[in-house]
């Protein structure tokens, strides 16, 4: 546990390293951060704060630099974040409303679009991700007729997002009242359940065989098996826009770093882990450095945050950046954009879009 005076030496080390990149020395916090105290004096806590595993010193007559630990406790205490201006936040949530009310619109177009407003108003490489199928509720689940081997499985989330997927049936053997009454049937047991509540009742049905008695019964719960079977969110459903910010900031730095920075940004997988975590966290997460998995191979941060409601997750919208990204400006930031995509969302559904 840090006492007052090492907390409030560590935090201006670490204020002072996030402004400007540079290792930090005693004679700096001194002049800089209205610390009562010596040089020496703080380069006796500076000393103790490396032995405990806060900073670093690069070169034997350099200043120090704070690792993974300083930021992580510098952060934790970020609990009073500034809060942007309300006309500030009613432009924004009037910009997604826009984005959100473009009919004809796919679904990536409107991801791309969020991400590239999301990197303006942040000026950093933002990245959004849809919410991964299997916490989206469902509304409604169709079969369409397409072929005499196939059928069109139309899913209708309770977010009024409509996604098709093809599975082979034998499609020339139901007729159309065979099918109404499927539809009936599986209306009264998917609408207002997750995709993995679904998934898992279909498979517990068909397996303990006792719709084999109700013919109507199994065939409704394996066309609705096929239909969500291995239905998730992937790579595809996420973006990063802006990716020239973090370029242009990467290559003040060593080559190698440059290189592996465009290596890292193809991981999609890596980021899927990350997003999945914040929607269970439900607020402002910080991913640093290590804790971003092959990021951190680039000396990156994630800063995350869900949008949405419990009953109609939309999904996460976050900032990459470097390790020594500003925190205090990024956090509340990435918290009120967030709720702008809720407040914006919402008002897309209400009104019908």
């Amino acid at each position: 546990m840090l006492n007052h005076r090492s907390r409030r030496i560590l935090f201006a080390a670490v204020t002072e390293y996030i402004a400007t990149g540079q290792p930090v020395g005693s004679r700096t916090l001194s002049r800089k951060y209205a610390i009562e105290l010596s040089p020496a004096t703080i380069r006796n806590v500076l000393a103790d704060l490396e032995d405990a595993g806060f900073l670093h010193q690069p070169h034997t007559s350099a200043g120090r630099v704070p690792t993974e630990a300083a930021l992580r406790a510098f952060i934790e205490a970020l609990t009073d974040f500034q809060a942007i201006p309300r006309g500030r936040q009613q432009e924004m949530i009037a910009r997604f409303e826009e984005i959100f009310s473009q009919s004809g619109t796919s679904k990536a177009d409107v991801l791309r679009e969020t991400g590239r407003f999301v990197s303006e108003i942040t000026g950093a490489t933002a990245v959004v991700g849809s919410s991964p199928a299997d916490r989206r509720k469902l509304q409604q689940l169709r079969f369409i007729r397409t072929r005499p081997d196939q059928l069109l499985a139309v899913m209708v989330f309770a977010d009024g997002v409509v996604e098709n997927r093809y599975i082979q049936a034998d499609a020339d053997a139901l007729g159309e009242s065979e099918l109404t009454r499927i539809h009936n049937l599986l209306d009264d047991v998917v609408e207002g359940r997750t995709i993995q509540d679904v998934r898992e009742l279909f498979f517990r049905r068909l397996a303990d065989g006792r719709d084999e008695v109700d013919e109507l019964r199994r065939k409704a719960f394996d066309l609705g098996k096929q239909a969500v079977n291995d239905l998730a969110r992937g790579a595809d459903g996420i973006v990063i826009e802006g990716r020239s910010r973090l370029i242009e900031l990467a290559e003040n730095e060593d080559f190698d770093n440059l290189k592996q920075l465009v290596v890292v940004l193809e991981d999609r997988e890596n980021l899927v882990e990350l997003l999945d975590k914040t929607m269970d966290a439900g607020s402002v997460t910080v991913f640093i450095g290590s804790e971003t998995g092959e990021f951190g191979k680039a000396k990156l941060s994630l800063v995350v945050a869900p949008f949405g409601d419990p009953d109609r997750p939309g999904g996460t919208v976050g900032v990459l950046g470097p390790t020594r990204m500003d925190y205090a400006r990024m956090m509340p930031l990435v918290d009120a954009t967030a709720a702008a995509i809720t407040a914006a969302l919402k008002k897309a559904s209400d009104d019908g879009h």
